[in-house]
C-alpha cells in the first residue's frame, strides 16, 4: 500500500515545513503543487523531496486538485492544505486504519 500526499500551494514558505514534517512520516510520496510562488516555498518543498510541479492558476481549485491527482501515483492519496499537519502517531494510525 503506498500513500501520496499532495499540496496546493502558492507562497506557503511559512507554513510548509511543518506540514511537509508530518508528511514524510507517512506518505510515500509527496507532491506539490505550485501556483505562482514568489517566495522559497518550491525550495522548501524540494529540500524535503517532494515532486514538485507548476500549475498556472485559472481560479478552479478542482482543475489544480485533479492536476495534483494525475501525478499521484499512491494507492492512498492525501491532500493537505500546508498549514495543516499530522501528529507524531498518525503514521502507524493512518496505515492500520487503510489496511482494515
Amino acid at each position: 500500500m503506498n500513500i501520496s500526499s499532495c499540496l496546493i500551494v502558492k507562497n506557503e514558505a511559512d507554513n510548509i515545513v511543518r506540514s511537509l514534517e508530518s508528511i514524510k512520516k507517512i506518505a510515500d510520496e509527496i507532491i506539490v503543487v505550485d501556483t505562482g510562488s514568489t517566495d522559497n516555498t518550491v525550495e522548501i518543498a524540494q529540500s524535503f523531496g517532494a515532486k514538485v510541479f507548476f500549475y498556472e492558476w485559472d481560479n478552479n481549485f478542482s482543475n489544480a486538485k485533479n492536476f495534483a491527482l494525475d501525478k499521484a501515483t499512491g494507492d492512498w492519496i492525501i491532500f493537505l492544505d500546508a498549514d495543516e499537519y499530522f501528529g507524531d502517531n498518525a503514521k502507524k494510525k493512518l496505515r492500520f486504519v487503510l489496511k482494515h
